[in-house]
């Protein structure tokens, strides 16, 4: 039944077949628009196809077919007037011309009192000058907010106040565009690729540069929309658009679809989380790629996924774990605190105990600079290790010495330079004491030698004060020993002997290298025998001894008796050859003839 129906037996109580009949009728006709449409008390047409459950009203309003009794038959004043339910902020009433009696003595409103005012007070008030009288200020009514107007954020925003703010952005975007154009030109017809200038200021740079920044997010107009899905909601009010991003790469594997045995690690749906490893048995170093726990994926090229139990590693996880550790160790020790049970507490003194760490770490490195030096401070570090990063090529070879590309620093001699071998800290000839070269680290004179540092010189040094000293007891000896002959020959000795018969060695008749007598024999050598002695002797040691091998020989025909194994009959050396030997014998003990002394062939005078 419809509403026309429905009316009808409501106004005659009860019908007859044939009105029932006509009505029905006429509610065909108003259904196929034949017949005009009826209409409510307020004069509003009624649909004819609303039905009978809508349109029929409770028996107590004893009202017309309708929609009235469905809207809200009660009116409530919400306090939302002309103002908009909200107070008026800035609107002036009545501004008078003089002084009235009972307005504020400081500005001259009749609004307000002078202990209300809230202009700055004057020097002369609106009741003494008369002049510069305050407008009466608008007097708002008690607005009484509903439970919704109450709790709306926007309830008495002004539109009008936020066009300042589009305003703003808009000159910083065209700021922004008209930065990006002069860059791009610079680009295109400068050379050098669009450098600042020296008359740049540093905070035109960092502009410049925030600018850029934001100018190439807004020209990839195709990243924009990158990764967004736009869905449609079904809500109460109906539908909306919203977007929604995917956090998952489309390249990459879902963590579910790694490993499709029933018995791998558990997928939970909810969560979408999977704790476990899916594929433990595979590459052990593809572990140590890092691995993303969102959608399986990580920033690495190479796509791997350990299990979402990898981040309880990262992040605040471990400094929780280091906190929770701290405190267990902490209450062992003896301390009262706990860190499920007074977890400030716990913190507090963790920090603590990182500060004490710290400094005593910072401290401690600080002893050991101090002790033994900082070498990083004394060699400046390349640029290319300070920036972490460089473009240029360098080959080098095994050695490490740069072959091509690079700064190639010219050798500045043939010969190794700043090479300091048996620990010296100064190359050789650094040092020069009374005709001989030496080691200024250690002033030794003798090459190859190991360095000795400081105590090598104050050894030196003592060595020196030491034979000085021996000269001088020498000196002293000699002169006690001459004043002693002295007195002997004035007592009438003339001899060069003492008390004790024995032969002054500094007497007359003495020469430097001892007795005349003594030394006679031994210096006289046979200049012919002395040059067959030496020829003889360079065969020996050349190992061509072909002459003694030939005497050898012919003793052997001659058949004279010699001992078991002897080859050449044994007699002792003459004084040439004796000589000879002296002289073409190899001296390894003194360091001045070796091979490496550094005299290149030369006697030292």
């Amino acid at each position: 039944r419809t509403a026309h129906t429905r009316g009808v037996a409501t106004m005659s109580g009860a019908m007859s077949r044939e009105e029932r009949r006509r009505a029905s009728e006429l509610e065909e006709a108003r259904k196929a628009g034949l017949a005009p449409a009826e209409r409510d008390e307020d004069g509003n047409e009624i649909n004819p196809h609303i039905p009978q459950f809508m349109a029929a009203a409770p028996w107590y309003l004893s009202q017309k077919p309708g929609l009235k009794h469905q809207k809200a038959w009660r009116e409530v004043d919400d306090g939302a007037g002309a103002d908009g339910g909200w107070y008026k902020r800035g609107v002036k009433t009545f501004q008078a011309s003089k002084f009235r009696k009972g307005a504020c003595e400081n500005c001259g409103a009749m609004t307000h009192k002078r202990k209300d005012c809230v202009e700055r007070p004057r020097r002369v008030g609106a009741n003494k000058s008369g002049t510069d009288i305050a407008a009466d200020e608008h007097v708002q009514r008690d607005v009484q907010l509903g439970f919704e107007q109450k709790r709306d954020r926007y309830n008495g925003f002004d539109a009008s106040d936020y066009g300042r703010v589009v305003d703003k952005f808009e000159a910083a975007e065209q700021l922004k565009e008209e930065v990006a154009k002069k860059r791009e030109l610079e680009k295109t017809f400068n050379p050098e690729g669009g450098k600042e200038t020296n008359e740049t200021s540093a905070g035109a740079e960092n502009s410049d540069s925030d600018s850029e920044s934001d100018g190439e997010k807004a020209e990839d107009k195709d990243a924009q929309g990158f990764m967004k899905v736009t869905k449609r909601v079904s809500t109460a009010g109906g539908g909306a658009s919203m977007t929604v991003r995917n956090l998952r790469i489309r390249e990459d594997t879902a963590k579910y679809l790694r490993n499709l045995d029933l018995g791998s690690a558990y997928y939970d749906p909810k969560t979408r989380s999977m704790r476990e490893n899916p594929t433990p048995n595979g590459n052990p170093s593809d572990d140590f790629v890092a691995a993303s726990g969102g959608g399986g994926g990580g920033g690495s090229h190479i796509s791997v996924f350990l299990g979402d139990n990898v981040n309880r590693g990262t992040g605040d996880a471990v400094g929780f774990e280091r906190l929770m550790g701290h405190a267990s160790d902490a209450f062992d020790a003896g301390a009262e605190v706990h860190a499920n049970a007074n977890p400030s507490a716990a913190e507090l003194m963790y920090k603590q105990f990182r500060e004490k760490k710290k400094a005593a770490t910072i401290h401690t490195k600080g002893s050991i600079l101090d002790k033994y030096g900082d070498a990083s401070e004394q060699t400046k570090a390349p640029e290319g290790l300070l920036l972490g990063q460089t473009e240029t090529y360098t080959e080098y070879d095994q050695a490490g010495r740069a072959l091509r590309g690079g700064e190639v620093v010219a050798q500045k001699s043939r010969y190794d330079e700043d090479v300091f071998d048996g620990n010296h800290t100064s190359v050789w000839g650094s040092f020069w004491h009374r005709g001989l070269w030496g080691y200024a680290c250690c002033r030794s004179v003798q090459k190859g030698a190991y360095c000795t540092g400081s105590k090598g010189i104050a050894a030196s040094l003592a060595a020196n004060d030491l034979m000085l000293q021996n000269l001088e007891t020498r000196r002293a000896a000699k002169e006690k020993e001459a004043e002693e002959t002295a007195a002997l020959e004035a007592a009438g000795a003339g001899t060069s002997f003492g008390k004790s018969g024995m032969k002054n060695p500094f007497g007359e008749g003495a020469s430097k290298w001892g007795d005349k007598d003594e030394t006679a024999q031994d210096v006289e050598l046979d200049p012919a025998k002395l040059m067959e002695a030496l020829r003889k002797e360079d065969k020996r040691l050349k190992g061509d001894d072909a002459d003694a091998d030939d005497e050898i020989s012919d003793k052997k025909k001659r058949g004279n008796k010699r001992g078991y194994n002897v080859l050449a009959d044994e007699k002792e050396p003459t004084e040439e050859e004796m000589e000879a030997f002296r002289m073409k014998r190899t001296r390894e003990e003194d360091p001045m003839a070796a091979k490496d002394a550094g005299t290149g062939g030369y006697d030292l005078v």
